[in-house]
């Protein structure tokens, strides 16, 4: 018997939601499955700074030591704009499948080398070396990692849904983080400090490695997007370079929009351990609750304030929460370390984890909707990248410094508060026509 609609039931509502219901689920499953493989990677290396810090930067000053594993940390970012530009340039030249299993491919070889790399007893300076070179690997995959996913999903979505199936690629690294935290609660109820120092770091790293090949048999089974097929032409590498220095001025609009969502994203989640013990003085089991409810905080509140950006509009949300987040950052903060304790944390951090994910779900969907198609991977992926190897990467590094300048607990709250200003400009100048319009407007071909 024959499965198609007549047109009365394809017009239906009801009866033709289904079939893209179907449609749209199972690929928004198998591109995030390489997601979380990026930002679990990322996570991870941040929640064991200290004992990073420890097997490969040895140091007689416990503050330089952790500063260079920080560091580390943040040299990943600095590789994601080259990543962006090289990778995306592929990827809208290519096709999205295929940059996805290659993203997938660079990921996995920066973890695994970090994994097997002997610490610097045992091999001097090359253990550092080698750590900061898998480190630049991942950070040339996750370039382009976020804004891929993030076009896919857009491009999959079904109209007037843009902003919800967008807001899955953030979503996706959320799953990371609680899986990472969960795993650290029981790595620091089983182990001992000495051991998490000398091995017990890696087992995560280490689990990482093994659900990489699930990961490629999910990836691979992926389809192209129909939008991209549907293209008669595709820019060349040199065409997608040349639009994206013409509107440099909204790329730079693009990477201050950016900033806010970055670098509150690394503070409530990868600093956030880092932060409860050497600031707080918590228990690493507490501070491992607490990112894990962050991260199912944000899991649970950015889709939902992605669908919110389809029902009120990006711009208007991206304002409000702007604004509340600027009147809060630093009081909340300051509450906090005055009388630090892990109820206290507990709500701050669900605080700051309800004003992210609502700029998120605005932003994501914003920014690949001012990004012209012909450039969209390369475009969303060079300003977001951008925004997070200026500004959030090193985002645990500055707080650890500036907490160390002055004796202020709270002051990240200001590191905060500057982001999210950034991130206000950019709403406003990007709010008017005159601005976004060459951007959207502009072509890959004369």
């Amino acid at each position: 018997m024959s499965t198609k609609l007549g047109p009365a039931a394809a017009n239906n509502p009801a009866t033709a939601a289904q079939p893209v219901c179907v449609r749209t689920f199972g690929p928004v499953v198998r591109v995030a499955s390489g997601n979380f493989l990026e930002m679990y990677d990322f996570q991870t290396f941040g929640y064991y700074a200290p004992a990073i810090a420890r097997a490969f930067f040895p140091s007689g000053n416990e503050f330089a030591s952790l500063m260079l594993s920080l560091a580390t940390f943040g040299a990943g970012f600095l590789m994601r704009p080259l990543g962006a530009i090289a990778l995306g340039a592929y990827m809208d030249h290519r096709g999205r499948r295929d940059g996805l299993l290659l993203t997938l491919g660079l990921m996995a070889i920066g973890t695994v080398s970090i994994v097997c790399t002997p610490s610097y007893a045992s091999i001097g300076l090359i253990a550092p070396l080698l750590v900061v070179a898998g480190r630049l690997v991942q950070g040339l995959s996750a370039g382009v990692e976020a804004g891929s996913v993030s076009v896919y999903l857009y491009e999959f979505a079904t109209p007037g849904h843009k902003g919800f199936y967008t807001s899955w690629q953030a979503a996706s690294q959320q799953v990371a983080v609680m899986f990472a935290a969960v795993l650290g609660l029981g790595l620091t109820s089983r182990l001992t400090n000495d051991q998490m120092t000398r091995w017990g770091w890696r087992l995560p790293l280490l689990v990482g490695c093994m659900i990489i090949p699930l990961l490629f048999l999910l990836r691979r089974s992926l389809r192209e997007t129909p939008e991209f097929l549907q293209r008669k032409r595709h820019p060349s590498p040199r065409e997608i370079l040349r639009t994206l220095v013409g509107n440099w001025r909204i790329v730079v609009l693009g990477i201050l929009l950016a900033a806010m969502n970055t670098v509150w994203f690394y503070m409530i989640t990868v600093y956030t351990p880092t932060f409860g013990s050497a600031v707080l003085h918590l228990a690493a089991r507490d501070n491992m609750v607490v990112t894990l409810c962050v991260g199912t905080s944000n899991f649970f509140w950015i889709p939902i304030m992605g669908a919110v950006s389809d029902r009120i509009g990006r711009r208007s949300q991206l304002a409000a929460v702007s604004v509340l987040a600027l009147l809060t950052a630093y009081p909340v903060l300051s509450w906090l370390v005055n009388g630090a304790s892990f109820s206290r944390m507990m709500a701050v951090e669900l605080w700051l984890s309800f004003l992210f994910a609502s700029y998120n779900g605005a932003m994501a969907p914003f920014l690949t909707e001012i990004t012209p198609a012909d450039v969209r991977t390369s475009g969303f992926s060079l300003v977001h990248s951008s925004a997070a190897a200026i500004f959030g990467g090193f985002t645990p590094a500055i707080s650890t410094y500036l907490i160390h300048a002055t004796g202020n607990g709270a002051i990240p709250g200001l590191w905060l508060s500057f982001a999210t200003a950034c991130g206000l400009i950019a709403t406003a100048l990007l709010s008017s026509p005159g601005v976004a319009r060459p951007f959207c407007e502009a072509r890959t071909h004369p």
